[in-house]
């Protein structure tokens, strides 16, 4: 049998990234030949990747990667945040990157077998070998246009990417828009990305909030279900008689009522708003707070009207702003990925964890 050198365990270890003691298992199962040691490791970690498989990866990174006029982002998952900051586990994901941009495919993700699609499971097992956690290509997505620009942000945590047309010489006013996307993160390019049944939908929520808050409603509105909850013994006597008491005092500001009322009564109110939300619905007060509150709302949510996080008076939209970098600048695509949304994280107990591994 070959005695085998702390040079050879060492040679194996840098080859592979196993730990020592396995690599010295490894070379001396297989009488010192480093090929045939270096498929044992792979085979053991392909085991230890088995074991892994169950267990949650949503932490990781970001990364980006570009030609002339296509871009791509991909997220890679690893168990731990510590992982994610690892030079090997970095590069891992440019590399996924690199040959996301090169498939015939714009879009993988939700539930697919990314790493199936990019043709890279053994590399994947590899890195999982060498870094010791459960690694996942969980997704990627690309843009094309006339121009493109990418931004990454806190290490990698968000990536973006924002494709446009009608310029070709616009990268530095899209890596600002990316940025805005970064931050602010909005759901729609415009307005008019949203469907008739979204819409729908935004106005009917933002009609069923403003009526589960009544105190928030037009006076004479809220007149009138304060009239009926007394009337129709919603409230009771003692809610009755704060508010007969608070009305009577003329240096009362009423807007400060709902600080004296139980959860029950406020709640009592609400119910009332909600039963009659038919009547109440065509009161064109009403309906013009309704539209005002949507129309905030879709400011938060379109690219295009929010404000520019950049502009100098604190009023230009991000609108305003593509249009004063060029007139025929037109936004087509945005993407935005952060690390580990809509996934569960594991909730880390290290001191339980270490006290285990004691016995205790």
């Amino acid at each position: 049998m070959a005695a085998i050198t702390a040079a050879m365990v060492k040679e194996l270890r840098e080859m592979t990234g196993a730990g020592m003691m396995d690599c010295k298992k490894a070379l001396t199962e297989t009488d010192g030949n480093m090929d045939a040691a270096v498929d044992v490791l792979k085979k053991s970690g392909a085991a230890k990747m088995e074991k892994k498989a169950s267990r949650i990866a949503a932490e990781g990174i970001t990364r980006v990667a570009a030609n002339d006029n296509t871009a791509v982002v991909v997220e890679v998952n690893s168990e731990t945040d510590f992982v994610a900051k690892n030079a090997i586990f970095q590069e891992f994901v440019q590399i996924v990157a690199d040959k996301a941009l090169t498939v015939d495919i714009d879009k993988a993700g939700d539930g697919e077998d990314v790493t199936e699609i990019l043709g890279m499971k053994e590399l994947t097992a590899e890195k999982t070998l060498t870094i010791g956690e459960k690694l996942s290509i969980r997704r990627f997505e690309k843009v094309s246009g006339d121009c493109v620009a990418s931004y990454i942000h806190g290490g990698g945590k968000i990536g973006v990417l924002v494709a446009a047309t009608g310029a070709t010489d616009v990268k530095e006013a899209l890596t600002n828009v990316a940025m805005q996307i970064a931050a602010m993160s909005p759901q729609y390019i415009s307005r008019n990305d949203i469907s008739a049944d979204e819409l729908a939908k935004i106005k009917d929520i933002v009609l069923e909030s403003s009526l589960n808050d009544p105190f928030t409603l037009p006076k004479p509105i809220l007149q009138k279900l304060i009239d009926r909850a007394i009337a129709e013994k919603v409230w009771d006597d003692e809610t009755a008689a704060i508010y007969a008491e608070k009305k009577a005092d003329k240096t009362f500001n009423m807007n400060y009522l709902p600080n004296f009322l139980s959860d029950a009564a406020k709640a009592g109110l609400a119910q009332l708003a909600l039963a009659d939300k038919e009547n109440i619905s065509t009161d064109k007060i009403f309906a013009g707070l309704v539209e005002g509150r949507i129309s905030k709302q879709l400011k938060e949510i379109c690219l295009m009207d929010q404000v520019y996080v950049k502009a100098e008076d604190g009023k230009q939209t991000v609108a305003a702003y593509i249009a004063s970098v060029n007139k025929n600048l037109v936004i087509s695509k945005m993407i935005r990925f952060e690390v580990g949304e809509g996934m569960q994280k594991k909730n880390e107990d290290f001191a339980a964890e270490v006290a285990k591994q004691m016995g205790q």
